[in-house]
């Protein structure tokens, strides 16, 4: 990765690493994904760079003909459902969004408390790819930040449409990366 692909003022943004959406089958093993969340969030912190912190709590209000399920859980296991991993470590100093939607910005201050710290780029990571994590990347490029996909920090329940979104949507929308290179490239900033 080159060093230009990374703005002066990224933002991290991860999406819906919740317990209620880690768990079942996923096209990645879920650890790994999760690892690289975490390494990226702990990378940002250290440099005091915005880390943004996702989770799902509703559908959004339409009709689909899709079948969510678990409608009938009780509230303690919802609530059990909406919470973040804790390897994630939340710190008061993160923001924080509770979505309703498929996308981070719609319906939440995210896009104004972005621009109150000067955020030009976001950086994404999480669960699941063509959905949370594709449609706030698109919500992101449509506001004019830089996006950057840390995609080996992401996945999805169907592989078939994590790599449509890797592959196709992805590099239309911003620059894929890997942790890794993410990493290295931030240990080269100053703290």
């Amino acid at each position: 990765m080159q060093p230009s692909l990374l703005d002066a003022l990224p933002a991290l943004v991860v999406i819906d690493l919740q317990k209620g959406i880690v768990e079942g089958p996923k096209a990645h093993p879920v650890e790994g994904v999760v690892a690289n969340a975490v390494a990226l969030v702990e990378s940002f912190r250290s440099l005091g760079l915005p880390v943004v912190l996702v989770n799902v709590a509703a559908m959004a209000p339409g009709r689909t003909d899709f079948d969510y399920g678990g409608d009938e859980e009780d509230d303690d296991d919802t609530q059990d459902w909406l919470e973040l991993l804790p390897e994630l470590g939340v710190r008061p100093s993160d923001l924080r969004v509770t979505k309703t939607n498929w996308g981070a910005f719609t319906n939440s201050t995210l896009h104004a408390q972005l621009q109150e710290r000067g955020v030009t780029q976001v950086v994404l990571a999480g669960i699941n790819t063509q959905i949370g994590v594709e449609t706030t990347a698109r919500t992101a490029y449509e506001l004019g930040y830089n996006v950057l996909l840390a995609t080996d920090a992401m996945t999805s329940f169907d592989a078939t449409a994590h790599d449509h979104s890797v592959t196709r949507i992805f590099p239309r929308l911003g620059q894929n990366t890997t942790t890794a290179d993410l990493l290295a490239l931030l240990a080269t900033r100053p703290a």
